[in-house]
C-alpha cells in the first residue's frame, strides 16, 4: 500500500504532462479527439493530485501548509479543479493550452522542494486555517484563469487587427467568447478569494487575538484585492470590456502572484513561517 501512495504523486505529474503535451498538439492539429483525451487525462492527473493530497492529510492530520512545496501543491490542485469546472461551465476548449502546463509546472516544481519533518505547531491544526488557506488559493487560480483569458484575448485581438489573420486567428475563440470567460473567472474569483481573506482575518484574531498585523503579505494581498475590486467595479458600473479589461486582467494577477511568491521569498514577514523551502 505504502508503494502505491509514494507512486500517486508521479502519476498526478504524469496526468498533467500528458495533457499539457496533447493540449499542444491540439492547437496545431485542431482534432476534437486531441483536446478531449487531453481533457480526459487532466483528470486523471486531477484525481491523482486529490488521491494523493488525502493520503497526507490522513497520514499527518493536518492540511499540508508547512512549506513552499506544499503551497505549490496545493495551488496547481487549486489550478486544476477550477480549471475542470470552467471547462465544463464555459465549453472554451482551448483553455486547456493554459491551464494544463500551469498546473503541471507548479506541481512539478512542488515535488522538487526538499521537505524536512519537523514538530507541528498546532496552529497548522485548524478547520479556519483549511477554509482560508483553500478559499484563499481557488480564488487565486479563477484569477489565474482570467489572466489566461485575458493573454488569448490579446493574441486573437492581435491576429484580427493584422492583416494576415496568422497561425491563432482560426484555433482561438471570439473575442466575446475569451471576455465573458475573463469576467466570469473575475468575479468568480474575486469572491472566493474575499472570502478566503475575511476568513484569514477570523483565523488571525483566534490565534493571534488581532484581526491584522500588518503583515508584508497581508498589505500586498490587500493591495491585489482593490486592484480586482477596481477592475470588478468598472467591469459591472462603467462597461469595462475588451482590450482594456484584459490587459488589467495580466497586470492584476502579476500582483496577486507577487504577493503570493515574491513577498514570502523576498520580504518576509510572520507568513513567511507558513511557506519557506523547507518545513525545518
Amino acid at each position: 500500500m505504502t508503494m502505491i501512495m509514494n507512486a500517486v504523486p508521479s502519476l498526478a505529474a504524469a496526468g498533467y504532462v500528458l495533457s499539457t503535451v496533447l493540449y499542444c498538439v491540439y492547437l496545431f492539429r485542431q482534432k476534437d479527439i486531441l483536446q478531449r483525451t487531453a481533457f480526459v487525462l487532466a483528470l486523471s492527473g486531477f484525481a491523482f493530485h486529490t488521491l494523493s493530497l488525502v493520503g497526507d492529510m490522513i497520514r499527518l492530520g493536518y492540511l499540508p501548509v508547512l512549506n513552499l512545496g506544499n503551497a505549490l501543491t496545493l495551488s496547481a490542485w487549486s489550478v486544476a479543479v477550477v480549471f475542470i469546472v470552467f471547462r465544463l461551465r464555459l465549453k472554451i476548449k482551448v483553455m486547456g493550452i493554459y491551464a494544463a502546463p500551469l498546473a503541471a509546472l507548479t506541481y512539478i516544481a512542488s515535488l522538487n522542494i526538499p521537505e524536512i519533518p519537523s514538530e507541528t505547531p498546532q496552529i497548522f491544526k485548524s478547520t479556519w486555517l483549511v477554509l482560508h488557506v483553500m478559499m484563499a488559493l481557488i480564488g487565486e487560480a479563477a484569477l489565474a484563469m482570467a489572466c489566461g483569458a485575458g493573454v488569448l484575448y490579446l493574441i486573437q485581438e492581435h491576429a484580427i487587427k493584422s492583416k494576415k489573420r496568422g497561425f491563432f486567428y482560426s484555433r482561438l475563440p471570439s473575442l466575446e467568447q475569451l471576455d465573458a470567460a475573463a469576467y466570469t473567472s473575475i468575479v468568480v474569483g474575486f469572491t472566493v478569494f474575499t472570502l478566503g481573506l475575511i476568513l484569514g482575518l477570523v483565523y488571525s484574531k483566534m490565534v493571534w487575538h488581532r484581526f491584522a498585523s500588518w503583515d508584508p503579505k497581508e498589505i500586498w494581498s490587500g493591495i491585489s484585492w482593490l486592484v480586482y475590486a477596481a477592475l470588478v467595479h468598472e467591469r459591472i458600473a462603467v462597461g469595462w470590456r475588451g482590450r482594456r479589461a484584459a490587459i488589467m486582467a495580466v497586470i492584476a494577477f502579476g500582483l496577486l502572484l507577487f504577493s503570493f511568491l515574491g513577498v514570502n521569498l523576498l520580504i518576509g514577514g510572520h507568513h513567511g513561517g507558513f511557506t519557506p523551502w523547507t518545513a525545518g
